[in-house]
This record gives structure tokens, C-alpha cells and sequence, in this order.
């Protein structure tokens, strides 16, 4: 029992709970671009799980990527590099709650206030990897100018000002490319890292040698990184302090799954060893079937709970799998319809299908169902709809689970307007807020001004609906049926 509760001190390597200080005297072998949660609960947890076990033995350089990060690196220097995880949630029908210190930080560096340490560190020869996470709109191209001794704001220009460094200390030696791990949620993000480099060193007329060296010496790897990071936890934090015996505002939770698929040469986890280590990383030849379960499965089924558990009252998708009917439906959805449509191993299907639904019962976790509506019809169009398709194209039917999805979805578009708002009624009369582009939604205003004035019927609605090319790309009136069975279900759940 700690007997000085208000008068907790901050998290260092004098905190008696530290146990593995001795892990951040590694040398430097990563440059993290990213300081924010998501890194902090799950690269560099990797990372300080390889060190336990003795396989890595490396650190992490760390920057933050724009100069809003700069308190967060402010705080790390402050708390000697040092941060708690916690892992919480359900992991194979076992709960799990594990908080660990982690410690791989050796350098914490604000590129802003200190770009020449910045690009000294570029010099290190045993540096190996870089790992970034700068959200989407980090990996994009702006024109910018490269002048001695002034910083550069965008991630890429930085990236390519790190490597024009290293290529001159090293005299453009083969062996001293770098391997560039982006963790960004974007398809193909290797391959728009390297496009964007190359366009900044052709734009700063860098030589065609170095070109040529980034192209052919350094490794640019598309990835898909897959976990829930719930950040620093304010309404618990106090009591987990009082707990610990220290304070760390840089405190972090996650959830216990992880996935980590990337597109590169098994024999890289020799130099990077998370394979060796237990963890679930898959260097992979081809990304394409772990992005498309992840979408069909995980992120179809958020689209399928959405629309339905708001008309339904459900705030949190937590509420919705707790509901038996809506775990049901769930469950029904992903295995009968979803997984089948998929070209890939069943087993493996079902078995990510399972913790998918594992995943949703995470206690920790508050995902609210209105944050995954938003523009509802262009994911449901990408997610679910060519599940629908491909089911109706294989078995002549329809998938009854996603079409009473469908079904939903439509009745969720039934607003009106006001202030500037579009609000919608679910099924007990609470209000909720549709939030998609404009187009969209006056479309469905529309429709349904015109059906409740008895201008058209519900199925007419429908069918304007099924025909609309601006919200499918195509006209779904091919799919036999699938008109008259929304009409079915639509007529269940309106008043």
C-alpha cells in the first residue's frame, strides 16, 4: 500500500517497478517516425518483446512526424523514455489485464528544435529500420524546398532528407539501405512512401546515383497492421496510479489481438525477428487476402451493426454484441455469408471471423455505433456489397443477414432537416444524426418525402434506390428479388 497517494511521482528509470532499463542501452537499430498510441501499443511493444526473449537486442530512435507531437516527445524525454501498457480484453476465452513498463527508447529527438541531431542520426551503422505512423495524409506529396540546416515539415521530405545523409556518409554503400516499415492505413503505403522519395529527390535535382540507391539498396514494404490502441485511460488513471506508485501521463491500453501482415521476404525476420519472438506478424508474398477479411469481415460487420443497432437504440458496438438477437445476426452474417463469398482457407476464415467477434466484446472498448456510421453508404458499398453479389452470383439467392442490412441501411437515410442537420428517428422515436455527403443524403430525403406523401411506394422507393449509379458505381436492379425482399423487411421497420 502506497502511503503518499497525492504525492505520486512521474515514471523513470528510477521507478522501482522498471525492471528492464538495461533494454534501452541497445544499440540503435529503428527510427520511429510516430509518437502517438498506436506505435506505442503495438511496434514498439513488439519490439520490446523480441529484446525479453533476446532476439533483437536493438532500440528505437523516436520523432514525432509534425510539430503538434512535440509535448508528447516533451513527455518522453521527461519520463526517461519510459511509458505503461496495458493490455486488456479477451484473448482465447480468457480475459487479460497485463500492465508493463516498456522501455526501447534510447533517443527521443524533436526534429523541429533539433534537425541536425535529427540527421547525424542517419550516420548510425546500425541503424536497419524505419517504422512510421503519420496517419493517411502523412504520406503524401508536397512540393517543399531543401535548405541547409532548416527542418522539414512533411514525413516524406524528412525520410528523404534522412537518406540523401546516409547515402553520403556511407558513400552509397549497398549494404547500409534501410528498410522502411509504414504502418499508415493506406493500400499499398510502401510503394507510396517510395513514390513520394523519389519525387522529392527528383525535384531537389538530388544525384541520379542516390536515386538509384534508395531504388535499389532500400526496401519500401507495404504492410497492414490490425489493433485496437484505446490510449491513456482519464476516468481509470488516478486509481491505477495509486495502485503502481507512480504516474505516467503517457500511459497507454490496447487490446490483446494483434495482426501485423507485411509484404516482404521471410528471411527479413531474421534481422527482425517478431516471428521468432511469437508474435502474430505473416511476411507475406501478396497483402490482398488479409485486406480483403479484414474488410468483408471485420469492418462489414461494424457496417451491418451500425444503421441497425442505432434504429435498435444501441449505443456501443459493446451493447450490440451483448444483445443475443444481434450477436446471432452477427455470428450468422460472418459464417454463412460473408466467409463463403471469401477465396481463401476456410478454417482460417472462421477462425479470424471468431475473434472478430472477441474482439467486439472487449469491456475496454467504446466504439460508438454514430462514429461508424459515418457515410454508411460508401461502406457498405465497398464492405458488404460484394459479399451480396458474390453470394447471389454462386448460389442464385440472396444472403438474408445482409440484406436485412440492407434493409437497414435504407430506413437509417429516412431525415429530415434541421438547422443544417439531418436527423433521423430510430424504432423507438430517438433521435440520431446521418452524416454522409450531401448528395447522398437529400437523395434519400427526397425518396422518402415522395413515399410518405404517396407520390411513389416502397418499392418504387427501392427500386430508385437499387438504380441510383452515384451511390453503387452500377445499377443493382440485375440482382433478381433483391428489390421485392428489401421491400419485405423495410416494411417490418417502418412505423
Amino acid at each position: 500500500m502506497n502511503m503518499n497517494k497525492g504525492h505520486l511521482k512521474s515514471l523513470s528509470k528510477d521507478t522501482k517497478a522498471v525492471q528492464n532499463q538495461h533494454m534501452m542501452d541497445f544499440p540503435i537499430k529503428v527510427l520511429q517516425i510516430g509518437e502517438g498510441n498506436f506505435l506505442r501499443g503495438f511496434f514498439d511493444w513488439m519490439i520490446y518483446e523480441c529484446n525479453k526473449q533476446g532476439h533483437f537486442l536493438g532500440s528505437i530512435a523516436v520523432t514525432q512526424p509534425r510539430p503538434a507531437g512535440k509535448g508528447k516527445i516533451e513527455e518522453l524525454k521527461r519520463q526517461d523514455g519510459l511509458y505503461t501498457l496495458m493490455l486488456r480484453g479477451f484473448h482465447q476465452g480468457e480475459k487479460v489485464e497485463h500492465p508493463e513498463i516498456i522501455s526501447v527508447f534510447s533517443k527521443v529527438i524533436d526534429p523541429y528544435d533539433e534537425w541536425m541531431e535529427f540527421l547525424t542520426l542517419s550516420e548510425n551503422p546500425a541503424l536497419e529500420f524505419v517504422v512510421s505512423n503519420t496517419t493517411e495524409a502523412g504520406i503524401k506529396y508536397q512540393p517543399i524546398p531543401l535548405e541547409e540546416g532548416v527542418p522539414i515539415e512533411s514525413f516524406p521530405g524528412k525520410l528523404t532528407a534522412f537518406l540523401y545523409r546516409r547515402y553520403l556518409h556511407f558513400n552509397g554503400d549497398a549494404e547500409k539501405g534501410l528498410i522502411m516499415l509504414p504502418c499508415e492505413l493506406l493500400e499499398r503505403n510502401g510503394d507510396s512512401l517510395k513514390e513520394c522519395v523519389l519525387k522529392h529527390g527528383s525535384d531537389w535535382d538530388l544525384p541520379k546515383p542516390f536515386m538509384e540507391w534508395v531504388d535499389r539498396d532500400n526496401l519500401f514494404l507495404n504492410s497492414l497492421v490490425d489493433r485496437i490502441v484505446t490510449g491513456f485511460p482519464a476516468n481509470e488513471s488516478k486509481k491505477l496510479f495509486e495502485a503502481w506508485g507512480y504516474k505516467d501521463t503517457l500511459l497507454n491500453t490496447a487490446e490483446p489481438y494483434h495482426l501485423w501482415a507485411i509484404e516482404g521476404e521471410p528471411s527479413i525476420d531474421e534481422r527482425l525477428p517478431l516471428q521468432k519472438s511469437g508474435l502474430n506478424v505473416r511476411w507475406v508474398k501478396d497483402l490482398v487476402p488479409y485486406q480483403m477479411r479484414k474488410v468483408r469481415i471485420l469492418n462489414g460487420s461494424h457496417t451491418l451493426m451500425a444503421p441497425l443497432g442505432i434504429l435498435s437504440g444501441l449505443v456501443e458496438v459493446k451493447h450490440a454484441i451483448d444483445h443475443p438477437d444481434f450477436y446471432r445476426y452477427l455470428s450468422m452474417a460472418i459464417e454463412e455469408e460473408i466467409i463463403p463469398t471469401l477465396p481463401f482457407a476456410h478454417n482460417e476464415m472462421m477462425l479470424y471471423g471468431k475473434s472478430v467477434l472477441e474482439r467486439f466484446m472487449n469491456p475496454y472498448v467504446h466504439h460508438l455505433l454514430a462514429d461508424i456510421s459515418l457515410n454508411s453508404i460508401s461502406k457498405f458499398r465497398v464492405r458488404l456489397l460484394p459479399t451480396l453479389e458474390e453470394y447471389y452470383k454462386a448460389k442464385g439467392s440472396l444472403p438474408d443477414c445482409i440484406v436485412r442490412g440492407f434493409s437497414g441501411l435504407i430506413r437509417f437515410y429516412k431525415v429530415y432537416e434541421v438547422n443544417g442537420n439531418y436527423i433521423g428517428k430510430s424504432f423507438t422515436g430517438k433521435e440520431y444524426v446521418v452524416k454522409d455527403d450531401i448528395k447522398t443524403i437529400e437523395f434519400f430525403r427526397e425518396q422518402w418525402l415522395r413515399y410518405e406523401s404517396g407520390d411513389i411506394s416502397l418499392l418504387q422507393l427501392i427500386e430508385a434506390t437499387l438504380s441510383n449509379q452515384y451511390l453503387w458505381g452500377k445499377d443493382l436492379g440485375y440482382i433478381k428479388n433483391l428489390g421485392n425482399e428489401l421491400c419485405l423487411k423495410l416494411e417490418e421497420m417502418i412505423d
